[in-house]
């Protein structure tokens, strides 16, 4: 068990065997109020209190955690992991020196081991750091073991916290810190997603950017149907073969059909007070395969 935020309030010590995670209760609001507020959320196509959310995304990541990957894989044909080196490259961490970076939703570590690498590989860079949080404990521990294999284990480089992307503790995540805040395939589960781009504002320095990569809406109509066809019939039943959960696989398909497109998303951000580029593909958003996924960034002002 990890420990919770009453008992201790730290960052993960990073000579430790296991991780010790700051810790908060995912479930409260800031005032620690757990009483019905009478609005809902989309999970998937059900509708749901907004405070019934959250518990419902982190029983999907418990089931999926050690198998996070395979289910990215089966919702996008294995280009993931091309879409997240694109991701990462355009970013280009470590270019302008030595950055602090905020990786949310990250708890598997795979943006911020890609980001690590980058600034390595390209800008001889080893001072470049990420700070990776997600509100799911069993996701930060499958994190941890992927970066026990790296020689970013037991370094300064790379950190790991148990915390809420609608609310930062602001004692540990203090304003104006960050020099880039990245999340993938994350923020589409978030109860609000308003209260997630205000979050990384606060957080990023300004001029610093907030970048964000998420499945996103075909625009081609024939590519969308054949797309709609596989998210509907293959994947879900690749849950059930692949991992015995069609439950969760089922999930992911609608909560990424419930997402706004490119520029009701572009929209958000724009109202959390970052600038962005137009309203157009190569502008605000890059689309990766005809909208399949997008990347998203916008520049804290």
């Amino acid at each position: 068990m990890f420990p919770q935020l009453s008992q201790c309030a730290r960052r993960v010590h990073r000579q430790c065997i296991t991780p010790t995670l700051l810790r908060k209760n995912h479930s409260q609001t800031t005032s620690g109020s757990t009483e019905p507020s009478g609005r809902t959320t989309s999970f998937g196509f059900r509708t749901v209190p907004e405070e019934s959310k959250e518990s419902l995304v982190k029983d999907v990541f418990d089931s999926v955690a050690s198998k996070y990957d395979l289910m990215n894989d089966a919702s996008s044909l294995g280009v993931h992991r091309l879409w997240k080196d694109t991701f990462v490259s355009t970013l280009r961490p470590g270019r302008k020196g030595p950055m602090r970076c905020i990786d949310v939703a990250g708890g598997t570590g795979d943006i911020a081991l890609r980001i690590l690498d980058h600034a390595r590989e390209q800008y001889a860079d080893r001072e470049t750091s990420v700070e990776i949080v997600d509100i799911n404990a069993q996701m930060l521990s499958e994190g941890f073991k992927r970066f026990k294999k790296t020689m970013y284990h037991r370094t300064p480089q790379v950190s790991f916290y148990e915390a809420n992307a609608q609310e930062l503790p602001p004692l540990q995540f203090k304003d104006n810190t960050y020099d880039l805040y990245t999340i993938a395939f994350g923020i589409r589960n978030c109860t609000s997603i308003p209260a997630v781009l205000e979050e990384a504002y606060r957080v990023l320095k300004p001029g610093a950017t907030f970048a964000c990569l998420e499945f996103s809406k075909v625009n081609n109509p024939l590519m969308s149907a054949l797309y709609d066809q596989y998210s509907f019939s293959v994947v879900p039943l690749m849950g059930t073969i692949l991992a015995g959960d069609r439950a969760s696989y089922q999930y992911l398909v609608e909560s990424i059909r419930k997402f706004p497109g490119q520029p009701q998303f572009t929209q958000m951000i724009r109202d959390s007070g970052f600038a962005t580029g137009g309203d157009h593909d190569g502008g605000a958003w890059t689309d990766l395969w005809g909208g399949i996924a997008s990347i998203h960034t916008g520049v804290k002002v």
